[in-house]
C-alpha cells in the first residue's frame, strides 16, 4: 500500500548537488539540540560524503557536457554523472533499459567525458 497518490514534481540532481541540500540539512539539525536527525538522514549524509568527488558546479558542467550528446538524454546524463562508470560493461549496463545500444565509439565518447572527471 502506498501512502503517496501523486508525484508533485520530479528533479534530478547529482551527488554533488545532494550533498550540498544535505549539509544544509544536518547544520539546521544541529543548530536545534531537540531535533535529532533520522536514521534515513544519517545514512544519506555518510553516503554522499563517501561518494562524492565533484563539486556542485563541476557535476553540473559533467551532466550538461553529457546531454550534448544524441544518445544521453536527461535521465541518463545523470545516472552516469552519479556512477562514473569506467569500462564499456558499466556503461552498457547504464544503458541496459533504454530501447537502443549504443556503437563501441558511441560509449568511448561518453567514456572519454567521464574521464574528464573521474
Amino acid at each position: 500500500m502506498t501512502i503517496f497518490k501523486e508525484k508533485v514534481s520530479e528533479e534530478y540532481l547529482t551527488t554533488a548537488e545532494t550533498k550540498e541540500i544535505l549539509e544544509g540539512l544536518e547544520m539546521e539539525r544541529a543548530a536545534d539540540e531537540d531535533r535529532e536527525m533520522r536514521y534515513e538522514l544519517k545514512r544519506a549524509i555518510e553516503h554522499v560524503n563517501r561518494f562524492t568527488l565533484l563539486d556542485p558546479a563541476e557535476s553540473r558542467e559533467f551532466v550538461d557536457q553529457l546531454q550534448e550528446l544524441e544518445k544521453v538524454d536527461e535521465a541518463t546524463a545523470y545516472k552516469i554523472a552519479n556512477l562514473r562508470p569506467l569500462d564499456r560493461d558499466e556503461l552498457r549496463a547504464v544503458f541496459a533499459q533504454e530501447r537502443y545500444s549504443l556503437s563501441g565509439d558511441e560509449l568511448d565518447e561518453i567514456l572519454g567525458i567521464v574521464s574528464q572527471y573521474a
